[in-house]
């Protein structure tokens, strides 16, 4: 009788260590090593790795024929050439609606981030994920190439074109003017600086994602629903320093830290990471918020 497979065992330390990798060294072969002396094996860390990562061959939870989203690549202007994104919106839509700006991680514009799209585009809204790698040619399909892209791309232009999103959403011809942007990871210190710099933007949600410079808050015209997640160190060493800014300049803010949970917590696509009661909840708060504010 063949006996059945353990599980592997997933540990924090093993997060911890692919958090380190994807953020901060991208050095896969120091987080191998790190992963097999902490799984005890090679043939261990070979089964956990693909557990930790985003597989994007994971179904959507909005499929991409769904019937009742329509969507489309498109290009519009950027701040300084064309972006590519990704614009969907109900297929049954009744007069003019919100717009909002799905910013993804530090992968891509992948089957995730556009499944993410789909989901907003449900709730009543026009959404766009824009392809911030779009000055350097596009996301590619290999996710390690496109996390190493990242660290090619220049901030201020990223800004100037998330700036670009909202002036091309605000004109929109199916939108109501109002526009909203929702980011993930690298998404979340996106949407920060997007709402640090594009004082037309109406509402911002930021998930697990890096602080503006405390002098910059003032800035902020935006209301904000911050998620963060209660075992992500590395960024939530920033919360208490950005909600002292935002309430010594009367930002209108929301923070949430959902406890026990990592960093990409909302990622459905990660096995390890995933936590879907966090999601959910942190999920149904972003959509009351982006309906209360760009309705």
């Amino acid at each position: 009788m063949t006996e059945p497979v353990a599980k592997p065992v997933i540990t924090q330390a093993m997060i911890d260590a692919y958090d380190e990798y994807t953020h901060l060294t991208l050095d896969r072969r120091r987080f191998m090593e790190q992963l097999t002396r902490l799984a005890g094996s090679g043939a261990a860390a070979a089964a956990i790795a693909p557990m930790l990562a985003a597989n994007s061959a994971k179904a959507a939870i909005v499929a991409e024929n769904d019937p009742r989203v329509r969507g489309e690549d498109i290009t519009y202007p950027g701040s300084g050439g064309e972006m590519k994104g990704y614009l969907v919106g109900p297929a049954n839509r009744s007069g003019k609606l919100g717009a909002v700006i799905v910013v993804h991680e530090n992968r891509g514009l992948n089957p995730h981030i556009r499944d993410v799209a789909r989901r907003v585009a449900l709730e009543g809204f026009v959404a766009l994920a824009p392809d911030f790698l779009s000055p350097l040619g596009g996301t590619p399909s290999d996710e390690d190439k496109a996390r190493d892209m990242f660290t090619k791309l220049d901030a201020a232009q990223v800004t100037a074109d998330g700036v670009a999103t909202v002036a091309y959403l605000k004109g929109y011809k199916d939108g109501n003017g109002k526009v909203g942007a929702v980011g993930f990871c690298w998404g979340g210190g996106t949407v920060n600086a997007l709402a640090v710099n594009a004082p037309d933007l109406s509402a911002a949600v930021a998930y697990y994602g890096m602080q503006p410079k405390a002098e910059d808050v003032p800035k902020i015209k935006a209301a904000l629903l911050l998620h963060y997640a209660g075992l992500d160190e590395r960024i939530d060493a920033g919360i208490d320093a950005y909600k002292k800014a935002l309430d010594a300049a009367h930002v209108e803010h929301t923070v949430y830290v959902y406890d026990g949970v990592n960093h990409a917590f909302n990622n459905d696509t990660s096995a390890a990471r995933y936590d879907k009661k966090a999601a959910d909840l942190a999920w149904g708060r972003t959509v009351a918020f982006l309906k209360e504010k760009l309705g």
